[in-house]
């Protein structure tokens, strides 16, 4: 990985040399089908870019990674490929004011999901390919300048199999066996795309007239593969692209401005979508092959806007260097969740939002490798890495609190300005600040300061005062921060106060106020009827960590299900598991609040949340000596509320997977094999084939479900959807020869595909068997720098991540993480942060363990 690296240093210097005119690729994947002697199999690419250089005679260099190269021209003199190619980089010397480049190279097809990842389907045997290349692998696919600042036009042509369809950015047409394609506007290399195979393709459009008269014609286009088209709700997916078309449209007036757009839902992919303009590519796990419930709808609608929104945050008017990357995707994390409330029937995703979607930020925010969301990023590898809750949820969270700041229209009429004065341009943090400045008439650099350029998350707390008459006599705000980023914000917050009323805690007295240093007095709400919660940040305005006076917390122990308001109750569950995260909550005691409470909670993708942090909170937080007494409650409880819950409904769904991933004694294993079986049913309850795979695998995890029972599933199942699911219950199998293969499989071998390696990582790590992963803690330190150095970044990634032994709670796995990180200083920065990050959850977890076992009034281990 490190030859393929880019330095933000030398990205500089080759923009300041260099502009692109444009470029022509041509490929050839007709190598992608048939027997192959080609080790690794490759296919034809050859590059024509028109490019100039402001200082004649310098030189610079083009960027690829491909097996070899056939042949290298510039400005017609051919150069020797050994010379000028080194794996990674083709130099070029002596350059002119203008200049040609034409590169013919044999590129591999990718198992990896970067660059053209080449899938076959064990279902029918047929091949579909698609490109992936954010932050930096178009280069696996064509010669290019490899930046997002070296914006170009590009015409691409692709000769496939004859049987086969090829799309990509521009609209295209087959003529004499090539698909040629309409040439784009300027973009960036990571946001074109070619997609091929025999896909499924449904088509549709949409039309928008506006005020001045002119028509918008956009053909809408949207892919899978054969085996998925079944399952494809295209109706619905065309629903929400429209619903986003017309909403962006009235917002941002500026018209979507690429021509078609296309979706394609493809194999293996390892993003959840990816924002090319024209050709939005999406992992086909939202093609829902069994019954799931609305909050995977809502999931999957905001996917689509959230891409829909980077056409113009992104795509129209593109960072220059990945420091900025909060310009594409904190806006359209923002803008993904602002559309869905406005556009969709999906009313209520600030909810999901607030429980979710902050979730993977506060954690975030709270690691050693946190940053600011505007941050430093000195490469590539870095790059890769800040695609994480900071530059996601947190930037969006924090967009949230700036409309809340500067007001929607004026942050609205600003990105308007800023889509007209930097179309199909680059830009930087300044540049977004001045048109907000303009339309809101606030100094945003004191705001950016606070909130773009400083890491770390404030918790507010609420401090009540009352009278004599039982009246608030003063109601403070607290606000503190760690001591590792002690920065204290200005945030725009509303406080609620509730009290119960005919059985229900209900909000009676609301105000706003703009809490800036250590403490703040609210004095809207003095005089006001004693609380018996005091709600801080009610209707998620800011982005901050909710504290709780003593009578709040008091009161949700008692009285959460009667909230009412289902924002509120998710603000406060989220409130809850912080508190838990961070060693002042007992981990039974969040439990003990989700087996009480969770039954009463409407908002489905609330309810499944909270179902993922009670098993978290199970499996890390809650001491080892209280693991089997919080498991079977937990069981028992989820199994209590799936007989309880409506018949057919998607609470009975949420609670069935919940009580397959807490199942751990005898009986709760054999009502799965009889639900399997079909020799016990649960009234209403759908028992489909994604179901099956969910029961199996604890079936597998505890030994009940051998080798042949999983293959006689997959011979049910024979699609790549079953063949996942399989790889990783058989990984799961309580076996240390199980486990010596599957560790060999994704350490020791290149073979398995990255969806492959992710689902044997998946099966490998059972909580029920930390004995017997105990071996691959001192492995697991012994491989990764070699992973490293060896395997792309996504696969080193899902590697060093997924295998670092979390499971082995104990100090001495805390030391060993300690020794490797002192003995590898040298190590790349991108991998030592992921130890980093590991080794702090680790920690985290001891923390846990500790308060846990101190409120039973046990030793913590």
């Amino acid at each position: 990985m490190p030859g393929e690296n880019l330095s933000r240093d030398e990205a500089r210097e080759r923009a300041a040399l260099l502009s692109v005119d444009g470029y022509d690729v041509s490929l050839d994947v007709r190598s992608a089908v048939g027997e192959s002697q080609d080790e690794p199999r490759t296919f034809r690419s050859v590059t024509t870019i028109r490019f100039r250089c402001n200082e004649p005679g310098a030189s610079s260099f083009a960027d690829l990674i491909a097996p070899s190269v056939t042949a290298v021209t510039l400005n017609g003199k051919d150069l020797d490929p050994g010379e000028v190619f080194d794996g990674t980089r083709i130099a070029l010397e002596d350059l002119a004011a203008e200049n040609e480049l034409v590169v013919d190279a044999r590129c591999a097809y990718s198992r990896t999901g970067e660059g053209l990842h080449r899938f076959v389907d064990p279902e029918d045997g047929e091949v579909y390919l698609y490109t992936q290349y954010e932050p930096a692998d178009s280069r696996r696919v064509f010669a290019g300048f490899e930046q997002p600042d070296l914006k170009a036009p590009f015409r691409f042509e692709v000769r496939a199999p004859e049987e086969w369809r090829v799309w990509s950015n521009g609209t295209g047409e087959l003529a004499d066996g090539v698909w040629r394609f309409a040439e784009t506007k300027p973009i960036s290399t990571y946001i074109t795309c070619v997609v091929a195979g025999p896909y499924h393709y449904v088509t549709d459009s949409y039309s928008r007239t506006f005020p001045d008269g002119t028509t918008l014609d956009i053909p809408l286009g949207a892919l899978c593969r054969k085996g998925l088209a079944p399952y494809f709700d295209a109706d619905d997916v065309f629903l929400i692209t429209k619903q986003g078309l017309d909403f962006f449209h009235d917002h941002f007036d500026y018209p979507y401005p690429f021509g078609k757009y296309d979706q394609a839902f493809v194999p293996e992919y390892n993003l959840g979508a990816m924002e090319n303009p024209g050709l939005v590519t999406f992992r086909e796990e939202y093609i829902f092959r069994g019954k799931v419930t609305q909050a995977s709808y809502e999931a999957r609608a905001n996917v689509i806007l959230h891409e829909m929104a980077h056409m113009w945050f992104g795509d129209l008017v593109t960072m220059v260097w990945w420091d900025d990357l909060w310009l594409k995707e904190s806006f359209a994390d923002f803008m993904g969740t602002f559309a869905n409330v406005g556009a969709t029937r999906f009313e209520n995703a600030w909810t999901t939002f607030a429980n979710r979607r902050k979730a993977w930020a506060y954690r975030a925010d709270q690691l050693p490798s946190t940053h600011p969301i505007t941050a430093d990023i000195r490469d590539l590898q870095d790059a890769k890495l800040n695609f994480d809750g900071i530059t996601y949820a947190k930037g969006a969270s924090v967009l949230k609190q700036l409309v809340a700041y500067v007001g929607q229209e004026a942050f609205l009429e600003g990105a308007r300005r800023y889509f007209k004065r930097n179309a199909y341009g680059n830009t930087r943090l300044g540049d977004l600040l001045s048109v907000l400045e303009e339309t809101s008439g606030r100094d945003m650099s004191a705001w950016a300061g606070k909130w773009l350029q400083t890491a770390g998350v404030n918790s507010l707390t609420p401090q009540v005062l009352l009278d004599g008459d039982g009246r608030v006599a003063e109601l403070a705000v607290v606000q503190e921060a760690a001591e590792s980023h002690p920065e204290l914000r200005p945030h725009r917050v509303a406080i609620g106060l509730y009290r119960l009323e005919d059985g229900e805690l209900v909000r009676y007295a609301r105000a706003e106020a703009d809490v800036d240093g250590p403490r703040t007095v609210v004095a809207d709400l003095a005089g006001a009827d004693a609380p018996e919660l005091v709600l801080v940040n009610d209707d998620d305005l800011t982005y901050c960590k909710i504290r709780f006076d003593e009578t709040s917390l008091a009161t949700l122990r008692g009285r959460l299900g009667s909230l009412t308001d289902p924002l509120a109750r998710a603000l406060c569950w989220s409130a809850l598991w912080n508190l838990t995260r961070d060693a002042l909550l007992p981990a039974r005691d969040f439990v003990d609040l989700v087996l009480r409470f969770a039954s009463r909670e409407s908002d489905i993708g609330v309810l499944q949340m909270l179902q993922a942090w009670a098993e978290s909170a199970l499996v890390h937080y809650v001491a080892p000596q209280g693991r089997e007494t919080t498991g079977r409650l937990l069981a028992e409880g989820a199994l209590r509320e799936l007989r309880q819950a409506a018949p057919g409904g998607e609470h009975q769904l949420a609670w069935a997977r919940f009580f397959a991933s807490t199942a751990a004694d005898g009986p709760d294993i054999g009502l799965l094999q009889e639900l399997l079986a079909g020799t016990a049913t649960i009234d209403g309850l759908d028992v489909d084939q994604e179901l099956r795979w969910a029961f199996l695998e604890p079936l597998a995890a505890h030994g009940v479900a051998d080798e042949s029972v999983l293959a006689a599933e997959l011979a049910r199942d024979d699609t790549a959807s079953g063949k996942r699911h399989q790889v990783r219950c058989l990984a799961a199998r309580p076996s240390a020869a199980v486990k010596a293969q599957a560790w060999a499989q994704v350490v020791e071998s290149q073979a398995l595909s990255n969806a492959l390696v992710e689902a044997t990582i998946a099966g490998f790590a059972q909580p029920s068997q930390r004995e017997l992963l105990a071996p691959y803690a001192e492995k697991y330190f012994e491989v990764i720098a070699r992973i490293w150095e060896d395997r792309s970044i996504q696969i080193g990634m899902d590697v060093v991540r997924g295998l670092y032994p979390s499971l082995q709670d104990r100090p001495e796995t805390l030391e060993a993480t300690d020794a490797w990180l002192t003995a590898h200083a040298d190590a790349p920065p991108a991998l030592r942060r992921l130890v980093l990050e590991a080794r702090d959850d680790l920690a985290r977890t001891l923390r846990g363990q500790e308060c846990d076992a101190q409120a039973a009034g046990v030793p913590a281990s």
